[in-house]
């Protein structure tokens, strides 16, 4: 169970102050993977920032007892002039017990296929291979909840298949949390919705299927 207490978001610009959420209150169900659905600048992506921890709100609190990633595939948070093993091995302290870091490590060397790029410094990598090595380290946890936005397989057909092979693995043992433009990865991973409208409008489907018919009717809006 997520519950979402009278969360309040807004952001400053040049027009104002721009409310996202105003004293938004709703619980997320327990076992269940949820889409989140809405128009662009509805406020979804912002939302899973702020259940995962790396965005905050105004006002109000997140409260679960379980445990959730960071947004799968995230390589924004690299430290550039770190190796990729280093950034690895510093995650792997926060996450994992230390007899688990040689462990996590060594998954996410073989998995990410970096070859002798893994031990150097993160800003000599291209776009693709810090999202192979954001993609392994996301996948070398045990989350209860994976927060996924967009991405869900990088590199070229071969590395895609592995990415979807593992994603479908994590999916099997854990919950997601997802927000995808793609409507047939929502219905396909996903068993409840909730649709993240303007005007902080939130409503909860039991059916991804309804809730998608209702976004392309525009009834929710």
């Amino acid at each position: 169970m997520i519950k979402i207490n009278n969360i309040t978001k807004s952001y400053r610009t040049p027009q104002g102050r721009h409310y996202v959420f105003k004293n938004l209150n709703v619980e997320l169900p327990s076992g269940k993977s949820v889409a989140l659905i809405g128009r662009n600048g509805a406020g979804k992506s912002t939302l899973l920032r702020m259940i995962g921890g790396i965005d905050r709100p105004d006002s109000g609190s997140i409260t679960t007892d379980k445990t959730i990633s960071w947004p799968v595939g995230l390589a924004g948070g690299f430290q550039g002039s770190l190796t990729g093993r280093e950034n690895v091995k510093f995650v792997a302290r926060l996450y994992a017990n230390r007899n688990e870091i040689k462990e996590k490590v060594a998954f996410v060397e073989e998995f990410a296929e970096l070859g002798k790029y893994f031990d150097m410094p993160i800003k000599t990598y291209s776009s693709g291979m810090k999202s192979r090595l954001g993609f392994g380290l996301s996948m070398a946890f045990k989350f209860d909840y994976y927060l996924v936005d967009e991405i869900t397989a990088v590199g070229d057909a071969k590395f895609k298949k592995k990415c979807e092979d593992l994603f479908n693995a994590r999916h099997e043992e854990s919950n997601f949390l997802m927000v995808s433009h793609n409507l047939s990865s929502l219905e396909k991973y996903c068993d409840y919705a909730l649709f993240v409208g303007r005007g902080n409008i939130v409503r909860c489907f039991e059916s991804v299927t309804e809730a998608i018919k209702c976004y392309k009717s525009d009834e929710c809006l």
